[in-house]
This record gives C-alpha cells, structure tokens and sequence, in this order.
C-alpha cells in the first residue's frame, strides 16, 4: 500500500489512526467527515469573530450616530458661550475649567488642569435632545438653575471621532449645556432630535 502524507497540524490530533493509506476506504471518508465539520467549525467562529470585531466600533453605540459622523467634519468653531442650533454640530475651543463661568457647579467636580465651556440652546417643544460628543468630557443640561438629569447614555471608545451620546428629556425653551472635564482643548458637540 502506497501511504498519504501525514497532517501533522489540526488534521493529526483529530484523526486517532494517524496516516491514512488510500487502500483504507472507511478511514478516508471518516477522515473527509472529520475535515468537513473542523471547516464548518472554524467558519463559524470567524464569523462570531467578525461579528465581535464589527460591535467593538461605532455600531456598539445603543442608537445610531451616522448623522453625528457626517456632521462632525465640518462642523464650524465655537467658543464658550455659544449658541447651539438643533440639527447641527459645532467645534468647541474650550477653556481652562477654572475660568468657565457655569450657571450651576458641574455634577461632577471637574479636575484640575481639564477644560470646559457652555453654550445656550433652544430646546423644541417636543423636549427630547441628544448631545453627542468627539471625546470624553462631562456634559450637564441646565434648565430653571437645575441640572437634568440624562434619560439615556452610551458611551463607545473604539469609534473613531465619536466618544458619548447622552439623551435629556427637557421642557421646551432655553436650556444651558455645560461641559467639563475634558482633557484636550478642543471638542465637537452635536445636537440632534433623537431618531
């Protein structure tokens, strides 16, 4: 008998005879059933890999931020102080955090040597707004000298250009936005509608 070469990889601990001999019918197709399902295996776990990789970016976010990745490249500059246009994003150059003035202290005690800045916005009678931001800072919302707090949060740090989205549920009318904490001096801040 004229003996096959020998796998000696995934194929050998898979197949307890090691080589196989053409005249060896039974172990052959044995050996085929065997190669079949370590494929389909494999396939299957690449494609849970793929799968993963594809969460892990912007898709992991809990809503959509396309809008968000197509306004941000040309968003205008803006400095603290700002009024904000719902549907539209703009380019903060922030300030050092201790000489922004805020209507309220942040909920979360910004550190030392980080930035910030606010800006006005006039929020539609529906009340519902979404603030989405190009990297880490804090954001508070301010309505009547009150914070208010966010209805919804999701943060992602592997999409390139987007960080958080937060969601506030607010009263039609003027509203304050406050960010802190950042740790560049420069941020993007889009103010949508949520979809």
């Amino acid at each position: 008998m004229v003996s096959t070469p020998c796998f000696f990889s995934l194929w050998l601990h898979m197949y307890p005879y090691g080589c196989m001999t053409r005249g060896d019918a039974s172990n052959q197709a044995g050996f085929l059933t065997m190669r079949k399902v370590a494929i389909s295996l494999f396939a299957i776990l690449a494609g849970t890999s793929f799968a993963a990789a594809a969460d892990t970016g912007c898709d992991a976010f809990k809503w959509p931020v396309e809008r968000e990745q197509a306004l941000f490249p040309a968003a205008p500059a803006a400095q603290s102080g700002a009024t904000l246009t719902v549907g539209e994003a703009v380019d903060f150059s922030l300030a050092a955090v201790d000489t922004v003035s805020f209507e309220v202290p942040p909920d979360r005690a910004p550190k030392a040597g980080t930035f910030g800045a606010t800006a006005n916005v006039t929020v539609p009678p529906e009340g519902e707004l979404q603030f989405s931001l190009s990297d880490e800072a804090w954001i508070d919302v301010v309505q009547d000298g009150k914070i208010v707090k966010s209805a919804a949060f999701s943060g992602v740090k592997t999409c390139p250009g987007i960080r958080k989205s937060v969601r506030s549920k607010l009263q039609g009318g003027a509203a304050v936005v406050q960010l802190s904490g950042a740790k560049k001096a420069d941020l993007k801040l889009a103010v949508l509608t949520p979809e």
